[in-house]
């Protein structure tokens, strides 16, 4: 084949074409899902909200958490936090009620190995943290049967065992922060 203007041109513009095209398919289906992606990125955390906060009826979004209300008085608080995991970051909603109780916990997203980081959204391990906030935060325990305080590492996945409870301490050091500190 020859090298001309024509045998360079004709297969360029047409490869051009081709990416305007798709740009503008992309940019259009993003023009139209983007508020139907928002709305439901809203309910999901709402849901995520009651889930770890039980007792509150309705939540009030304040500088940087949730007051979660109940009949107009304060029942709680829901944190957004994010730590470091094995795959990146792991993003945690945490409830913790007036009493100082973890209430509960839901992982909101990760990138976390599957099979074994991603063991980190399983209700039994999530289950660990419902119980009084330690006030210097959880630890991570291996092996043995955690005592109060104390959460027991997945298997395999220590590192995101670490981020799930750096994540849960965050949100321990936040609520103190507004109950007065220790």
């Amino acid at each position: 084949m020859k090298l001309d203007a024509k045998n360079i041109l004709a297969p360029t513009a047409i490869l051009f074409a081709i990416c305007v095209i798709v740009a503008a398919a992309l940019a259009g289906t993003n023009l139209l899902t983007k508020d139907q992606i928002a709305l439901r990125s809203q309910e999901k955390a709402e849901e995520s909200r009651k889930i770890v906060l039980p007792a509150a009826e309705e939540f009030q979004e304040e500088d940087g958490y949730y007051a979660g209300l109940a009949g107009g008085e304060a029942v709680g608080y829901v944190f957004e936090t994010e730590a470091s995991g094995y795959g990146g970051a792991v993003s945690v909603m945490t409830g913790i009620d007036s009493e100082g109780n973890v209430t509960g916990v839901v992982i909101l997203a990760h990138e976390e190995t599957p099979g074994l980081g991603a063991n980190a959204e399983k209700e039994d391990f999530l289950r660990q943290y419902q119980q009084p906030a330690p006030d210097s935060g959880f630890a991570v325990i291996k092996y043995q049967t955690p005592q109060e305080g104390q959460v027991e590492a997945i298997t395999g996945a220590t590192i995101t065992t670490r981020a799930v409870t750096d994540a849960v301490n965050q949100a321990i050091a936040q609520y103190q922060e507004i109950k007065g500190g220790v």
